[in-house]
């Protein structure tokens, strides 16, 4: 394993924000850690880079102890963290220049660094752009350049979309999957369900600290066995409906977000037909229904009973 978690926690005062976690992740390997917002992937990722000290566990990264080797270890590591860690004022050049530095790097080597990544993340036409004038995506597409320069074994993203428009998020993800097939080893978090699950060759899923599922997406799928999700859109969640529909032999589960209902099923079909009717009889009108097969987001609720997004 290029990259070790073991019985990894971390506490604030009073709450715990990661409880014993522990995973590995191989050379070459795209490992996703999938979860909603708040369920300690930005702590793990944190205390995997040494920007947080765990309250107890160890990170082991190329063979060197994170707390006993810190330099040998982070030299491993690249990271392209949620927020733009650039000077606004600067070139892309300049800024990818001063932190290529701050890796070591000088002369005509960070110089032939810097092209290559400014190529790799499709920037090179705005290297003397300053970064003010750049969007939010462009932006984040040189915050991943900077995590390239010292040729890293291991590149480690925080969820590196959050907020870019489309076309720069596909962008990213596609660079992404370009780097981990030529053999750089990714550990990647998001709470996009269908990022890790284009990403990723193995996936880990965490709630409330904990991981509580993890394997292939084919390994998780079977978690929930041939279960169907369906995606109802409704005029209201009127008092009284949840309830009612929990008690549906019908449904596996059921979860609310505004006026979406998400439920999973063993037979989409019997499913429709009962939550119709229960409908009808709340008075409730139903605008659309989307019926998706197994997929990461319903192994999440099979596993948590509320929605990913929640």
């Amino acid at each position: 394993m290029i990259l070790e978690v073991k019985n990894l926690s971390k506490s604030f005062k009073d709450k715990k924000a990661v409880d014993q976690i522990s995973f590995g992740v191989k050379e070459g390997e795209a490992y996703g850690l999938l979860g909603p917002n708040g369920a300690g992937k930005s702590t793990t990722i944190g205390m995997i880079f040494g920007l947080l000290k765990p309250t107890t566990g160890e990170v082991v990264v190329n063979g060197f102890p994170l707390i006993k080797q810190p330099e040998q270890a982070k030299s491993c590591m690249g990271y392209v963290p949620q927020e733009i860690a650039l000077y606004p004022e600067l070139t892309a050049t300049e800024n990818l220049t001063y932190w290529g530095r701050m890796y070591g790097l000088g002369g005509a080597k960070l110089a032939q660094r810097v092209a290559e990544v400014l190529q790799i993340v499709g920037l090179s036409d705005r290297a003397k752009s300053t970064i003010e004038t750049f969007s939010g995506g462009m932006k984040r597409r040189v915050n991943i350049a900077a995590a390239l320069l010292h040729e890293p074994k291991v590149l480690i993203m925080d969820e590196p979309t959050v907020g870019v428009d489309p076309q720069s998020r596909n962008h990213i993800l596609e660079t992404v999957k370009k780097l981990n097939a030529a053999g750089l080893t990714i550990v990647y978090t998001s709470h996009y369900m269908e990022e890790v699950e284009f990403l990723c060759t193995r996936i880990g899923i965490i709630d409330h600290g904990k991981i509580i599922a993890e394997g292939t997406v084919p390994e998780l799928r079977r978690i929930v066995g041939e279960v169907a999700t369906l995606v109802l859109q409704v005029s209201s969640l009127p008092e009284g409906l949840l309830a009612t529909l929990h008690g549906l032999s019908e449904l596996n589960t059921v979860a609310a977000t505004l006026e979406v209902l998400q439920i999973t099923a063993g037979d989409a079909a019997q499913a429709l037909a009962a939550v119709t009717q229960v409908l009808a009889d709340y008075r409730v009108k139903l605008r659309s229904v989307d019926i998706k097969e197994a997929n990461l987001e319903a192994v999440f609720l099979h596993l948590t009973g509320r929605a990913l997004r929640d």
